[in-house]
């Protein structure tokens, strides 16, 4: 069977100042285009997966920029729409040591927020694909959004395609409903899911899920796996289709300094990774995508060793914190090497 990968949600148009310049001393901005999925699907062009990123873009130049740098990455374009009236654009202040980053959001309006049910031949784009990839961040965006996606996660999984979900809630993006709406739309898409990826605070945002017992520690080095136990098995109770719950463990020291690991719970086990410190970060944005980006890899090529899949997972988004920009640009053999705990950084000559 073909490991062809679909991704589908809302590339922007990323606009920060230089280095970690607040946005009040900035007279320009670099351009970065990204976003959830669209980084997942670069992260698996890069190891060799053949991916389709679906979405819907304007058709003026700066669509066709987003468009072009998905095309540069070895991602296929052709199952993308056109329409609408402008591109999504996210403003990005990168914070340093205790200063925390920013993000302001400038999407209402985008040509993916009015995408509208039937615009996507989903039957055709499911066609020869084992693997369909949504984040959190695609229902959020407005309720016609939300029902796209729905509609592509019945097809997906009509035809036994393996979903997948990064529950991602963000707290600025969800207006057009209340939260007891939110509940009830993840909670249906969510239910199609085969492999869901999500921290305490997606669990508790979105499905009022909380660990038991003792509460989960994100600030400073003491990230105990053991405590998101409980939060994976009641979202396994919740969610019966899902066959793994997979989280990121990232302890806060500061905006620079990240601890890093994971673990994944498949039901009867709960298999943990080694802890990454990452110092002196250059650009967390997209961690989490490109942990799911390697996470999906892992799982293709390991089908049987979900530790395998588990620690190239955050070996690779340990990696992505180094890169500039929203995707993470590495190789298979450059997270093998950090897998093997190669961490010199040494010049390869």
């Amino acid at each position: 069977m073909s490991k062809k990968v679909v991704t589908f949600g809302e590339i922007m148009l990323r606009l920060a100042p230089q280095g970690f310049l607040r946005f009040s001393q900035a007279d320009n901005f670099e351009v970065v285009y990204g976003g959830g999925e669209s980084n997942v699907a670069v992260s698996l062009a890069n190891y060799g997966i053949p991916v389709d990123f679906v979405t819907r873009l304007p058709k003026n130049d700066i669509g066709e920029c987003a468009m072009m740098e998905m095309r540069k990455r070895g991602v296929g374009v052709d199952k993308i729409v056109w329409g609408g009236e402008r591109l999504g654009i996210y403003f990005l202040e990168t914070g340093a040591v205790s200063r925390g980053s920013k993000v302001v959001y400038d999407r209402a309006y985008s040509s993916m927020s009015t995408i509208q049910s039937g615009m996507i031949n989903w039957e055709e784009v499911f066609k020869d694909v084992q693997w369909f990839h949504w984040t959190g961040i695609t229902p959020a965006i407005s309720q016609s959004s939300a029902d796209v996606c729905l509609e592509a996660v019945k097809a997906a999984s009509k035809l036994g395609v393996t979903i997948s979900t990064d529950l991602n809630y963000r707290a600025k993006l969800w207006k057009y409903c209340d939260a007891a709406k939110r509940e009830e739309i993840m909670t249906e898409l969510t239910s199609y899911c085969d492999v869901v990826l999500g921290n305490e605070e997606d669990a508790e945002m979105h499905f009022g899920i909380k660990p038991e017992g003792a509460a989960v520690q994100t600030h400073g080095h003491d990230v105990k796996a053991e405590a998101f136990l409980s939060v994976c098995q009641q979202m396994m109770k919740k969610f019966p289709r899902a066959k793994k719950v997979i989280t990121t463990l990232r302890g806060s020291i500061s905006a620079s300094h990240n601890t890093w690991a994971g673990v994944l719970y498949d039901g009867k086990q709960m298999l943990q990774t080694r802890q990454y410190q990452i110092t002196d970060i250059v650009d967390r944005v997209g961690g989490g995508d490109s942990f799911m980006g390697g996470l999906i890899y892992g799982l293709l090529t390991y089908p049987d060793d979900d530790q395998n899949a588990l620690d190239f997972a955050v070996a690779a988004s340990c990696l992505k914190h180094t890169i500039k920009g929203d995707a993470n640009l590495v190789t298979v053999d450059e997270v093998n090497k950090l897998m093997g705990g190669d961490a010199s950084g040494r010049v390869a000559r």
